[in-house]
């Protein structure tokens, strides 16, 4: 038998066939989840592009199911939907009006496109006048009082139709909150997605210049997580998972990967990770100055996101990669 001496790694690379027999991870359309801005508005056709977000827009009702309906005709298998209403209060009241901008959308999207996988996010920092994502009380978000309202709004999301809610709030007990009343009104096959392990990071920016939502006073320190942590986000997956979350999400994705795959190996739940809006931004504009192919970056950087351990990842991006997939 001959010995080459050496390892010949090279011989699985060889050709393209070759490759793709040996590939050991794979993007496909039932991994990615589109984000979606959805505005009240007296135009429904209403489109309003967001600068920091190239190709990403704040969308009426009427656009957001044309935005949706071409993106299926690519693949586009599930959404995430985030709202901005025309009136914001103290109290968030209208992320859980049954009226809502968001439960409007999710009835108008199940209603044309029934086999669309349609998950809500569950918060109320685009629905308050200060920003915050809880009640708020000498200036200080209040965690137990806010959960009532973020049970109440995934209640009034599923009753529209929402598939999937994803509390992304990271208030103390919100998975219980929403599992308790989810069960009560008969709802037990609604999955949650929670936000498990959110960092408060400094690559949210563009998110919160197209979802209006950053706050008026202070930052969100106190509930987010310190981006330093690793054990910390691990015993919040634990939590959310023995509250009763079906799922669990790391946000953001990149900086972050060590944590996802720290979560992989702990947990037997289904992942998720979120590619967040500046991650999008940087490769958008690096593209735009002709300093990387975006096609190749964004294919790879989703490709880490998944080897590292996501089942799942929400990315701006989706549209983008079902239709180049459909071209080739």
């Amino acid at each position: 038998m001959s010995n080459p001496g050496f390892y010949r790694g090279r011989r699985l690379r060889r050709t393209s066939g070759i490759r793709d027999l040996v590939r050991e991870t794979e993007i496909r359309p039932q991994d990615l989840v589109q984000p979606y801005f959805v505005v009240e508005q007296d135009d429904p056709g209403y489109r309003n592009p967001i600068p920091s977000m190239p190709g990403q827009e704040q969308l009426g009702l009427s656009a957001l199911k044309d935005r949706v309906g071409r993106a299926r005709e690519n693949g586009l298998l599930a959404v995430i939907l985030f709202g901005l209403p025309k009136a914001k209060d103290e109290a968030g009241s209208q992320a859980y009006a049954p009226e809502g901008i968001i439960q409007e959308a999710v009835r108008l999207l199940k209603g044309h496109y029934p086999e669309l996988t349609v998950i809500t996010d569950v918060c109320l920092c685009e629905y308050t006048s200060h920003g915050h994502c809880g009640l708020i009380e000498e200036g200080r978000v209040q965690n137990d009082p806010t959960l009532e309202l973020l049970a109440g709004t995934a209640l009034a999301q599923v009753r529209a139709g929402a598939d999937m809610v994803a509390p992304s709030d990271m208030m103390d007990g919100r998975v219980q909150a929403i599992r308790t009343a989810l069960d009560r009104e008969g709802y037990q096959e609604i999955p949650i997605l929670s936000y498990a392990v959110k960092y408060s990071s400094a690559f949210y920016g563009p998110f919160r210049d197209a979802a209006q939502s950053a706050p008026s006073f202070g930052d969100r320190k106190s509930y987010q997580m310190d981006p330093a942590n690793v054990r910390e986000g691990l015993r919040e997956a634990r939590a959310d998972s023995l509250e009763g979350a079906d799922m669990l999400m790391v946000k953001p994705a990149l900086p972050y990967l060590d944590v996802l795959s720290r979560l992989r190996q702990e947990t037997d739940l289904p992942l998720a990770a979120y590619h967040v809006s500046g991650e999008y931004a940087l490769i958008k504009a690096a593209a735009e100055k002709g300093w990387i192919d975006e096609e190749g970056v964004v294919l790879e950087t989703l490709t880490a996101i998944k080897r590292a351990g996501a089942d799942l990842i929400l990315t701006y991006f989706a549209e983008a990669v079902l239709e180049g997939m459909k071209k080739k």
